[in-house]
């Protein structure tokens, strides 16, 4: 919040504009930290499955799909793993692009807003 000695710059509308940014942002940070958490357990598992793919040496397979099983073909399961190891890894991808996309626009407001308010605004977190 803003604070200062009597002495602080006026709080433009544009100046709270760029605070309100700020903050939208930060929220969606921290979304994207637990989004990105998520995104890289859901590639793990699906490496895990791959991995004990490969040490079965059974023709059909028990896939699960969510809370269903389904027996395969194991060519099928294969196909379909490695088809959702890539859209898990694309998406990853997705969120750590969004992420350095965020942390350099909150880097550029901070930058405008401590050089027109210096100590009077605090932006950073406990």
């Amino acid at each position: 919040g803003l604070q200062g000695d009597g002495t602080e710059a006026q709080v433009t509308w544009e100046d709270q504009q760029n605070i309100n940014r700020f903050g939208r942002l930060n929220n969606r940070l921290h979304e994207l930290h637990d989004e990105i958490k998520l995104a890289k357990e859901a590639n793990e598992n699906l490496d895990d499955a791959g991995n004990e793919l490969i040490l079965s040496d059974e023709d059909v397979v028990r896939f699960q799909i969510g809370e269903v099983f389904a027996h395969m073909p194991r060519d099928d399961v294969e196909t379909r793993l490695e088809q959702m190891k890539e859209d898990a890894a694309k998406k990853l991808d997705g969120l750590e692009q969004e992420k350095e996309s965020i942390v350099s626009q909150m880097a550029e407001l901070k930058k405008i807003l401590y050089g027109k308010f210096k100590d009077a605004i605090n932006l950073e977190e406990d």
